[in-house]
């Protein structure tokens, strides 16, 4: 039998019907020019529209914020705008910022003392007075951006601080500290002390607008060699119902989470509760639930937090667990740990802990000294549907090691996004605004509405979406390269300023509520820019 190859098919072809190979050849070069038209790299994907963007804006020891202790009151509001500004500039819309570092406070409205890494001395007030939070909150709200009071849980006297004010609650009740490699802590197994811990974080959301109460990763202490955290006495006065210590201690934690999350719901039901905790829970070594990692640490089993019980039973409303770790580190890898906290959320949002502060030549993983690890992990949080990202921290952004804030903010963060809904929290939207109408004068084309009248819940706008459309292109509001404007509250007007003569545009406008539900838009108000007039056309 004789055989054929595809050539000697393709020769008898060519031989018998040259248009027929002509013809092949052109439909083969355009399709493989077609393909190239529409390689993946080429085709701009549309970004999310809801994707948490946050910062982490660390105080202890001046890391972030304010630069130095000796800072005038000005001195230091400025430094705040500038760090709000740069952040919003880079595409981010929330920004933790620590005001509670060690037993101190950089708000007015607290127990404890000022802070030293304020004022250059603990329970030294600003000069001239302010009170710092409120400015804060204010400063962030203007540029549209949340503010989450970030705690520390733990601390009541650095190791590193000068002198200890009288005021401090270590100073007051000595008995409800435990020393431990050099500093002050918490016993968490004290009653009154969780109580104290309680009120102080409620406090701070019934007294300020603050969006969120989070804390880090600090419950009971990170091991040290040598070190021993020693409370056995509370252990044999309140722990009677516990066969061991570990035990005990984790309950310790749960009351004390548990005990926030009633109360902040109680006095504002409309503050976020959130927690990020160490990256690992538990490694599946040691639990079957846990990881596919082999971490020497875990949450649970050294520090005491479960935090995954606390997403399950509805405690906290997101996590932002620490994946410090790159994508190619055996024993935790990036992925493998962001696909366990991504199966472990139990419908709460998970942010992704980003460590923007490893992004360098000198790291000891020389894995970060690839200038594409933290877009690579940002790429691999987007395609499995992570809610975003928060970033430690503040300084590191700045730093802007290898361009990384350069590319997050040309490549991922280039188009504005809103903060995911938390519907469990409010899942009514407001009513759309009202009567949108224009005019034109020299700096641009001017929209106005009316405020929309209040929803069933009786909100009406926190603040406005503007989306602006040319003809023939797909309305709706899902596509958030189309928002030409965010507008803040009562101020009900927006000037596009990017027209000329002759455009003619499509404008919607939706109002967003406190936690980010949107209305249903008012228009299209259909407008053509003509010589010194606006044209209305359908």
């Amino acid at each position: 039998m004789r055989s054929f190859t595809f050539f000697s098919v393709l020769k008898r072809l060519f031989v018998k019907n040259t248009s027929f190979f002509i013809f092949a050849i052109i439909f083969f070069h355009c399709l493989v020019t077609a393909c190239q038209a529409q390689r993946p790299e080429e085709v701009e994907i549309m970004p999310p529209k809801y994707e948490f963007r946050g910062v982490w804006i660390a105080t202890i020891a001046n890391i972030d914020w304010p630069s130095r202790r000796d800072l005038s009151s000005e001195e230091q509001k400025d430094e705040f705008r500038n760090l709000l500004d740069f952040h919003k500039n880079a595409g981010m819309n929330a920004v933790f910022v620590q005001i509670r570092a060690s037993g101190d406070a950089f708000y007015a409205k607290s127990r404890e003392p000022w802070s030293e890494w304020l004022t250059g001395r603990q329970g030294r007030a600003p000069e001239p007075f302010y009170d710092p939070l409120e400015f804060m909150i204010q400063e962030a709200h203007n540029r549209g951006m949340e503010f989450h009071a970030w705690l520390n849980l733990n601390r009541v006297i650095h190791k590193t601080i000068g002198k200890v004010s009288p005021d401090n609650i270590g100073s007051k009740h000595p008995e409800w500290v435990l020393p431990f490699d050099g500093y002050k802590i918490f016993n968490f197994g004290i009653p009154e002390v969780r109580k104290f811990i309680t009120e102080m974080a409620v406090g701070i959301a019934r007294d300020y607008d603050v969006d969120g109460i989070h804390f880090d990763d600090y419950f009971y202490p990170y091991p040290v060699p040598g070190q021993k955290l020693n409370d056995d006495e509370s252990f044999r006065i309140y722990g009677r119902n516990f066969n061991r210590k570990d035990d005990w201690r984790r309950h310790n934690i749960d009351e004390l989470i548990q005990d926030i999350s009633l109360g902040l719901k109680k006095v504002k039901p409309s503050v976020k509760f959130g927690i990020s905790p160490f990256g690992v829970w538990r490694n599946k070594g040691v639990d079957s639930e846990g990881s596919e990692t082999v971490g020497g640490l875990a949450s649970y089993d050294d520090l005491y937090a479960d935090v995954r019980k606390w997403v399950k039973e509805g405690w906290i409303d997101y996590v932002v667990p620490q994946v410090y770790f790159s994508e190619q580190f055996r024993r935790v890898p990036y992925r493998k740990l962001v696909d366990w906290w991504m199966d472990n959320t139990y419908g709460r949002h998970l942010y992704i802990g980003q460590a923007a502060y490893r992004v360098s030549d000198k790291d000891p993983d020389p894995f970060w000294h690839n200038p594409k690890e933290l877009i690579n992990q940002i790429n691999y949080n987007r395609k499995n549907a992570s809610m975003g990202s928060v970033y430690f921290s503040s300084r590191s952004l700045k730093n802007n090691n290898f361009g990384i804030t350069d590319t997050l903010k040309s490549r991922f963060y280039q188009y504005p996004s809103l903060v995911p809904p938390m519907t469990w929290k409010d899942s009514i939207p407001p009513s759309n605004p009202r009567s949108l109408k224009a005019s034109l004068n020299e700096a641009g084309l001017n929209l106005f509405w009316k405020e929309p009248v209040e929803a069933e819940d009786g909100e009406t706008a926190t603040y406005y979406l503007v989306y602006r459309f040319k003809p023939g292109e797909r309305t709706g509001s899902r596509d958030p390269r189309k928002i030409v404007g965010i507008v803040r509250s009562k101020e009900l007007k927006f000037i596009d300023s990017n027209v000329k003569l002759g455009d003619r545009f499509a404008y919607y406008v939706t109002a967003v509520d406190r936690l980010h539900n949107e209305s249903r838009p008012v228009g299209p108000l259909r407008i053509e820019i003509g010589e010194q007039k606006l044209i209305q056309f359908k």
